[in-house]
């Protein structure tokens, strides 16, 4: 048995900490805790046949790796060994099943499966061995790698420095394990955007690339790191690195790791038949390439050329024995769309040659793709088919929000569907690359509604540097692999156990909540916009016109003067940091790096930018109002910059030991500044010559000069010079204020004046140095019933203001929501009845919860009860999630009524104007505002109680809110704040 087995020994690469999160059973089929029948798994030889695949014997040295780390124990051949076999090349497995020891029927034939089993005298001379089988390569390993994880090692170690817990025994359960055989047959990711992180630290770290010229690249070094970490998620296929970079020139050896590793390669969306576009773009130069054509990248002007090209990558792939998905059709050089048109017959020209080199180097067979990126899905809209035994991989809109899906009505296809799905993106309305701002459920509904629709053959998600996206990238891949595992009420037990992978579980409830706050709050608005407000032209019809989309690039999106919105955000995650504060003052010493990097680095730094954007969007209004605080909240602001940079800095020097030195070089606050950087500012990160510039504060902070001497301003609630919100014992909004502030640099007294006894103000008199808010109140069982208009006088540095006080104490009996300061919000979930299956989508919304219909549409409503105290024509705003039409109709609709009149049907794909192919500017309104509100107007014959009702129309609709305008919403990015309920 000796002889035939190989014992691999490696060197550890974990260090085992001195304390532990945890000490309890880690897995179903691995506990602490000796007993009948259990294997030991401290101290046992991890075996493997010479003559099994490559990633097999290599994957046995990680085994043994893990476990000498997590226990501490030497190995010994005088202990039960461990046996890793692939069925069909492992000469001892296949002696085990034939000494009937092992039943391995359920494996035959099934894909990247595996059974693991404690055996008894699996051989002469053994005991017992704990036997992991696979039915093929990827099969073992997976198995290998799962032992791994059941035993505390995180698929995280090497990226975000996650230690293990000392275990001192180990035992596997006895009886028959397995994870069972992947939904989704090819599963992986896109390294892409990899500029300035990946792109900086990776030749850094690993050295250059070792194509002449182009140290930049990206080396087998580098791509062990990723390939093992693919495997220990159970990931199989990767679109490498693109961005100046080409895969196989890049180092020769990178196709040979690959193999090794047991990884199946492939290329993006932009780079056909094995080659990376960078393959042509470093050889085709002055008017050349080296297959003697005029270098261009057109099928019209270079056929010839270009087919030689394809055939080259085409020999290499079967000359090399490499196991890839080969990627067919072609899009314009520079991800951008083919210059030599949309015609069907051009794309089916190019898809013809690609498969006649296939035939004729003996790949036909290998898999292939079409990928209906962007423009290339206006192919399939008009009709084109590639060949059946092609995969069809439907793409989202960039932003999470798929595009198609496939019709049911049309035959099956042998080669199937896939997906390719974004968690990073550069390009409009904005590049996103700083941090996950994935919302889980979200991402869920997405995967869920994709493989139920029949896409399960290939799932590609682009994850940017993979680093800092690594909780929806490991989601992204557990779901592909086992979607049924994970229904939407189980997400948040999905996050208690990524959580726990890393951190224990006994911090893994608290970690879990915080990352699942961060996934909402995020989902409101990338951090990447938080410079830009958008607003449409009234004068313009956004259903046609582009124009009509204004952006404004320095100027914040929420309201600094209604609904306390800019407060309520900024108070959001600062709540959120301070808690994670607290949480991360309990993690042992070991884990503190690990925290750092996958929860308190991306909670605490994003909390900082919106508590400095708070700051630099307050200093430019109070410098335009004049006020002497102007200059005391710039130096706020920049202090706050400060510590954004401090906490770059401690990742770029300090983290890990200096591990991780100039990877945190990505700038998220900077964007914008046309002056700075050029006309593609409003979209693409800060960056000259294709080099990401510092950060910097933009909108630029304002200082001013405040005259001596003491004058009086005073700003309002809700912005008017004149007059505070409406007052209503009904309102849901915060309490209305007063702001006094000087002007000058010498302080006064002030005094504030109600016009009626029950009205009173809070700080009524003083001194103002700066300023003073004062909050303005009434006492509901003093003021008389009825509306009023009460005068509040201010006075102060010898001038006096007065304003007004609207009060609206409703003589109307209360029921279902109610009207205060002209409109009543509700929260989708929050129906009075429901008509039809609904689901439920936690904190999808921006302000809660969404409900989407399930099943058969027809009929299928909510019904909302308010009571409005006015009447008349009414604006009714439906918030839903941005979703594009996936199906054969016209566009994803809506309708709405109220108290039972014939309902409004709202198509709002036209009614928004945006188009998810062009991705004109009305697509990028909507993906950038992560909502897709529309309007209709009713007529409401008298006040008093009303019912509201939202009809589903398109399967795919989600509802996240709905608001009543009765005259007096403002504008604010997350809509007025829910009403009260009776």
């Amino acid at each position: 048995m000796k002889a035939a087995l190989a014992l691999v020994l490696v060197a550890p690469i974990l260090a085992v900490p001195s304390a532990a999160p945890a000490a309890e059973a880690v897995s179903s089929y691995v506990s602490t805790r000796p007993g009948p029948g259990r294997f030991a798994l401290a101290g046992a030889p991890v075996l493997v046949d010479d003559a099994d695949y490559p990633g097999v014997v290599r994957v046995a040295g990680d085994v043994r790796t893990d476990i000498h780390n997590v226990t501490s124990a030497d190995i010994s051949d005088q202990k039960d060994p461990i046996i890793l076999g692939t069925i069909g090349r492992s000469p001892t497995l296949a002696k085990i099943i034939a000494r009937g020891k092992l039943d391995v029927s359920s494996l035959q034939g099934k894909w990247e499966t595996t059974i693991e089993q404690v055996v008894d005298n699996p051989l002469p001379g053994v005991k017992r061995a704990f036997v992991i089988a696979g039915s093929d390569q990827r099969g073992t390993i997976y198995g290998a790698y799962d032992l791994s994880r059941n035993i505390g090692v995180s698929p995280w170690y090497y990226w975000d420095d996650v230690p293990v817990a000392h275990q001192a025994n180990l035992y596997v359960l006895p009886g028959r394990h397995t994870q069972g055989t992947p939904a989704v047959k090819y599963r992986g990711f896109f390294i892409n955007d990899e500029n300035p992180d990946t792109g900086t630290w990776a030749p850094a770290t690993f050295g250059p690339g070792k194509a002449p010229g182009y140290p930049g690249g990206l080396n087998a070094a580098y791509y062990a790191k990723v390939f093992e970490t693919m495997l220990r998620l159970k990931a199989n296929y990767l679109w490498p690195a693109v961005w100046g970079r080409a895969f196989a020139e890049d180092d020769p050896a990178n196709h040979a790791t690959a193999t090794r590793y047991g990884v199946v390669m492939g290329t993006s969306h932009e780079a056909p038949m094995m080659r990376g576009i960078e393959e042509w773009n470093r050889h085709a130069v002055n008017g050349t390439d080296p297959y003697g054509g005029n270098g261009q990248w057109s099928y019209r002007t270079n056929s010839a050329a270009l087919k030689a090209y394809w055939k080259a990558g085409a020999e290499r792939m079967r000359d090399q024995g490499i196991e890839g998905v080969i990627t067919l059709g072609m899009r314009g050089n520079g991800d951008t769309a083919l210059p030599d048109g949309d015609g069907i017959d051009l794309m089916s020209s190019i898809i013809d040659s690609q498969r006649e080199i296939l035939k004729e180097t003996g790949l036909i067979g290998q898999p292939q793709v079409q990928t209906l990126y962007k423009e290339v899905q206006r192919y399939w809209d008009k009709g084109y088919r590639p060949p059946d035994d092609v995969t069809v991989v439907f793409c989202d809109d960039n932003w999470g929000n798929m595009r198609k899906l496939p019709d049911p009505s049309l035959p099956p296809r042998s080669g199937g569907y896939g997906m390719y799905y974004h968690f990073d993106y550069v390009g409009g309305g904005r590049d996103y690359k700083w941090a996950d701002t994935a919302n889980l459920t979200n991402t869920w509904e997405q995967l869920h509604l994709a493989y139920t629709s029949g896409v399960n053959r290939l799932w590609v998600a682009n994850v940017g540097d993979l680093k800092n996206e690594e909780l929806p990238t490991q989601f992204f891949l557990d779901y592909a692999w086992n979607p049924n595992a994970w229904p939407v009420s189980r997400l948040g037990e999905w996050t208690r156990q990524y959580a726990a992978e890393s951190f224990g579980t006994r911090l893994a409830p608290a970690i879990a909540k915080i990352l699942d706050a961060y996934g909402h709050l995020q989902s409101r608005r990338k951090p990447e916009l938080l410079n830009r407000r958008i607003t449409v032209d009234p004068a313009k019809d956004i259903t046609t016109d582009s124009s009509a989309v204004v952006y404004d690039d320095q100027q914040t999106p929420f309201s600094l003067t209604d609904y306390d919105e800019m407060n309520r955000v900024t108070d959001d995650w600062l709540a959120l940091a301070a808690v994670t504060e607290r949480v991360k003052q309990q993690v042992p010493a070991a884990w503190q790096d690990a925290f750092y990097q996958l929860v308190y680095y991306e909670v605490k730094d994003t909390a900082l930018i919106y508590d400095l954007r708070r700051a630099e969007f307050t200093n430019i209004a109070y410098a335009q109002q004049g006020r002497a605080a102007t200059n005391a909240v710039a130096d706020r602001a920049e202090a706050l910059f400060a510590q954004d940079q401090a906490m770059s800095d401690y990742y770029n020097n300090t983290l890990a030991g200096g591990k991780w030195h100039d990877w945190q070089l990505q700038p998220k606050i900077g964007y914008g500044n046309v002056a700075r950087y050029g006309p593609n500012a409003p979209w693409q990160q800060p960056e000259l010559n294709n080099v990401a510039l510092p950060d910097e504060i933009f909108p630029y902070l304002q200082r001013i000069t405040v005259p001596s001497g003491s004058s009086m301003g005073v700003a309002l609630d809700g912005g008017s010079a004149t007059t505070l919100p409406s007052f209503s014992p009904w309102q849901s909004q915060s309490r209305q204020y007063i702001d006094v502030y000087n002007k000058g640099t010498t302080p006064f007294g002030y005094q504030i004046s109600s016009g009626a006894p029950w009205l009173s103000v809070t700080r009524a008199s003083g001194t103002v140095t700066d300023q003073v808010r004062s909050y303005v109140t009434v006492d509901w069982r003093r003021a008389p019933r009825g509306t009023q208009s009460v005068p509040i006088t201010i006075t102060g540095a010898g001038s006096t203001v007065t304003v007004r006080a609207p009060i609206a104490d409703p003589t109307l009996p209360p029921a279902g929501f109610l009207e205060a300061d002209g409109y009543v919000a509700i929260e989708a979930d929050h129906y009075s009845h429901k008509t039809g299956n609904w689901q439920l989508l936690p904190d999808i919304g921006k302000t809660g919860n969404g409900l989407t219909p399930l099943g058969e549409v027809t009929g299928s409503k909510l019904d909302y009860t308010m009571t409005l105290t006015s009447s008349g024509p009414v604006k009714v705003t439906a918030y839903l999630s941005p979703r594009n039409n996936t199906r054969p109709t016209d566009g994803l609709k809506y309708a709405v009524s109220i108290d039972g009149e014939t309902p409004q049907v709202v198509n709002v794909t036209t009614a928004t104007g945006a188009n998810d192919t062009t991705m004109n500017k009305q697509w990028e309104r909507n993906t950038s505002e992560n909502i897709n509100a529309t309007t209709t107007t009713h007529t409401v014959a008298a006040a008093g109680t009303h019912t509201l009702t939202f009809w589903a129309l398109d399967p795919t609709v989600i509802v996240q809110r709905l608001v009543v305008d009765t005259g007096g919403v403002k504008y604010s990015y997350l809509g007025p704040p829910e009403s009260r309920r009776a």
